[in-house]
């Protein structure tokens, strides 16, 4: 796992990524997220209407494989 400040850095390199893998989230919303898992799955939450638990599930994946 990175700190908070390297998942900061490394954040700015995932947003395409990111983007790919949750289309409906703008580029200003990724960027705004900061790589912050929680905040990330809160907007993946409210954009998919899926459950906390889906959106943090999706999330842990995306982190877990960038």
């Amino acid at each position: 796992m990175f700190s908070a400040d390297e998942m900061k850095g490394k954040w700015k390199q995932q947003v395409g990524k990111a983007k790919l893998a949750w289309g409906k989230l703008t580029e200003d919303e990724l960027l705004a997220a900061e790589g912050r898992q929680e905040k990330l799955a809160g907007l993946v939450q409210e954009r998919y209407a899926i459950t906390r638990e889906e959106a943090e599930k999706q999330v842990k994946e995306f982190f877990s494989k960038n």
